[in-house]
């Protein structure tokens, strides 16, 4: 460093001093010789010993002893040293975690998830974004789409990763379109559904539906009865747990659980998983990153050049921002 100023404690009085002085008093340490210390420093001798004479006064102790054998620290010399070295180390780790930070390649990024991370590019992306950015503190939060999209504007969170059929309309900052994912069926291993390759929406009408107020939930039962053409097409079993827990009771044959295939990358037993259709194919939802504009948090943007860098394609889609 060639600027600014560290305060060193002489007595009880402390003293100013340019964190070049530490440089070069270091390096003087260092090569025990004038001449050569100016000639690594790239400076004049004469510049670098009346620094030297300079720092002394403002010190009101000799730093250097000079000999015909070399220049070498007096005993207060050899404390400053230390101290000299400690003050530019900390400086030093300061600004690089400063630099860091700044690039967002430290610091905490909160996000919100709204689908399983077992499987599918959701959990790619996260894994990418975690060997790239190692430093970086992630915070996951699991919620409901509502849920998601008032963290994101009380800033609770930073980003928030949503499905559904179309864009929130609670939210009228940021986004980006980024994939779909199709809607699975988890069926219970014994239930007649299981011999089909794929299952009909109007082959759900009156099964036993098992849902929750988190992740998807809601989105699914406005899909079912957007699809069945009825209020209420399905007997609903309301459990307010996590999706692992969901699928436990579909594998103990409590009923069956709509799902997106990211939600597919675990086994769990006595549950088997069918592709949900309509008459057009597989049906998806699609998934979108809301954030907000005015957010200031530096680890957000390298997720979101990540995102666009991953699914160019998909970014550049008609809706995006």
């Amino acid at each position: 460093m060639t600027f600014g100023h560290a305060q060193l404690a002489i007595g009880f009085r402390p003293v100013p001093v340019e964190f070049r002085d530490l440089r070069w008093a270091i390096a003087v340490s260092q090569h025990r010789s004038l001449r050569q210390a100016a000639e690594t420093l790239g400076i004049k001798q004469p510049t670098l010993s009346r620094r030297l004479r300079n720092l002394d006064y403002k010190l009101g102790v000799t730093l250097f002893k000079r000999t015909n054998g070399g220049t070498r620290p007096t005993v207060e010399g050899q404390e400053f040293i230390e101290d000299a070295r400690r003050i530019l180390d900390q400086t030093e780790a300061m600004t690089v975690r400063v630099k860091s930070r700044s690039r967002g390649e430290s610091g905490r990024l909160t996000i919100g998830v709204h689908t399983s991370l077992s499987a599918g590019n959701l959990r790619a992306t996260l894994l990418d974004y975690q060997q790239r950015f190692p430093d970086v503190d992630r915070q996951l939060v699991d919620g409901a789409s509502d849920h998601l999209i008032s963290d994101l504007a009380s800033s609770a969170i930073d980003v928030a990763f949503v499905a559904e059929p179309n864009p929130n309309p609670r939210w009228s900052d940021r986004s980006l379109l980024l994939w779909s994912e199709r809607v699975v069926a988890a069926l219970p291993a014994n239930h007649p559904l299981t011999a089909r390759d794929v299952v009909h929406w109007g082959e759900l009408r009156r099964e036993p539906l098992l849902t929750s107020r988190r992740g998807p939930g809601p989105e699914f039962v406005k899909l079912l009865n957007s699809k069945l053409g009825s209020s209420d097409p399905c007997p609903l079993l309301r459990h307010d747990v996590v999706l692992d827990r969901l699928l436990s009771l579909v594998g103990v044959d409590w009923g069956i659980l709509l799902v997106l295939e990211s939600a597919t990358g675990a086994v769990y037993p006595g549950v088997t998983f069918r592709e949900v259709h309509d008459a057009e194919g597989p049906t998806r939802l699609s998934l979108r990153a809301y954030w907000r504009q005015d957010n200031c948090n530096p680890s957000l943007r390298p997720l979101l050049d990540l995102l666009r860098e991953r699914y160019p394609d998909l970014s550049a889609a008609p809706g995006t921002d």
